[in-house]
């Protein structure tokens, strides 16, 4: 077979009609190299070895396209052969749809950013998404100043919405991986206790005992009020009063400088939280594991050149919040080994 497509078998029924559509016979699509080879040289042998066939299998794509049309194409005139008056008119038509043809199955040139009028969907929880949106406006409004940005928050749907091409990217916890999805891990974080500024915790060491006396608030999507500290708690015989679960970290930040609650979350948000809202952050006494924070996207998007503007500002944005910004107040053990579990609160549920 050719690069066209077209059979150089020697056989007659490779050219054999194709089977009837509702609308009629079937178009064999690779007649137009054909045709337009044929009208470009004015030869059956020239228009053979422009598409590397012989020129008996061209003879047979000759005939079928006269079929086609209705219209013999190429007629003898002398020692040649001349375009007929349908050819002359359906050269230049052919010629543009082959040149269509060429530059789908091109790669595409750098798209030029500052012409991209797009909106970008990104879920991400509302803590997030105030950490996320400050950099990627400023950014954009000098490298995508048309684009726009939607934040939504976590749903129940899974990864259904990135499938679907409804949302571009997920940032934070991604706690469905699905082969069908790109996942890159961003930077390792861990929980940590947030209280509001003068909170009586915060008058002395931080011990399990403290941390369970005082009153707590849950973020959990599904509304749990347990999780892993509690488990870590009953461990030691003890256990702590959750008066509230809220579905994401920025409602638990509104409700902790009102009362005398406590909550837990990564601290690369507490960190961000803590002068904008009068939070003080601290070491959880007890011990969990470490939490990954990753962006997905669905693969259709891997050579796009906004969405790769996106991941990348994405990274820059995230990783700079990674752990290592405004010191925690330390609890009762050594704070660099104190690290929590990647569902602590169940913040993870859908």
């Amino acid at each position: 077979m050719s690069a066209t497509g077209i059979e150089d078998s020697g056989h007659d029924q490779e050219w054999a009609d194709g089977p009837a559509g509702p609308c009629g016979p079937a178009v064999d699509m690779r007649l137009l190299p054909a045709l337009d080879a044929l009208l470009q040289e004015g030869s059956v042998t020239g228009a053979a070895e422009r598409l590397a066939l012989s020129p008996p299998a061209m003879s047979r794509a000759l005939s079928k396209i006269r079929r086609a049309l209705g219209d013999p194409v190429l007629v003898r005139a002398g020692r040649g052969l001349v375009p007929t008056p349908r050819a002359l008119e359906l050269q230049p038509k052919v010629r543009a749809l082959m040149r269509e043809a060429e530059s789908l199955l091109t790669p595409s040139r750098q798209q030029d950013l500052t012409r991209v009028d797009r909106t970008l969907t990104i879920v991400a929880d509302e803590a997030y998404a105030a950490v996320l949106a400050p950099v990627l406006l400023n950014r954009a409004s000098a490298q995508v100043p048309l684009a726009r940005f939607t934040f939504t928050v976590q749903n129940s749907h899974g990864s259904a919405p990135l499938r679907e091409g409804a949302v571009d990217i997920e940032v934070g916890i991604i706690d469905e991986p699905s082969p069908e999805l790109r996942i890159e891990p961003l930077f390792d974080d861990r929980f940590v206790g947030v209280a509001r500024a003068g909170h009586p915790l915060l008058d002395g060491a931080v011990t399990a005992e403290a941390f369970a006396s005082v009153r707590h608030i849950s973020v959990s999507r599904k509304g749990r009020m347990t999780g892993p500290i509690d488990a870590a708690l009953h461990a030691r015989g003890l256990s702590r009063d959750v008066v509230a679960a809220v579905p994401s970290y920025g409602e638990a930040l509104l409700m902790i400088p009102a009362g005398d609650f406590v909550t837990a979350m990564p601290r690369s948000l507490a960190g961000s939280a803590r002068g904008a809202v009068g939070v003080e952050v601290f070491d959880l006494p007890v011990e969990t594991e470490p939490i990954s924070i990753c962006q997905a996207w669905h693969p259709r998007h891997d050579t796009e050149p906004v969405h790769l503007w996106l991941r990348q500002a994405v990274r820059a944005a995230l990783t700079r919040q990674a752990p290592g910004g405004p010191a925690v107040r330390g609890g009762s053990g050594d704070p660099g080994e104190r690290e929590a579990d990647r569902t602590v609160e169940e913040q993870t549920d859908d």
